[in-house]
């Protein structure tokens, strides 16, 4: 089964434009620049929470500009009945 994850980006204001950029090159990224306590929300999905892990510190956080990154692991099926 896949692991989904939203990653929140905090960037410095003045590169949002080339860190949103370079964000978009990521494969399989989904990325979204919103207002709020965050710049950017990027969906990743991998197979394992290692592989994002993975591209969030290689991928990610080596974008300068780049400030914070944030991962946010989706829990499937908490809430579900008998669960």
């Amino acid at each position: 089964m896949a692991t989904n994850a939203y990653v929140l980006v905090n960037v410095d204001s003045a590169r949002t434009e080339a860190v949103v950029s370079r964000l978009r090159l990521i494969p399989g990224a989904s990325v979204q620049e919103v207002l709020g306590p965050y710049a950017v929300v990027v969906e990743l999905t991998g197979d394992t929470t290692g592989d994002i892990t993975g591209v969030v510190r290689s991928q990610i956080r080596s974008i300068q500009g780049v400030t914070s990154a944030v991962i946010c692991y989706w829990i499937e099926g908490l809430y579900e009945e008998g669960a």
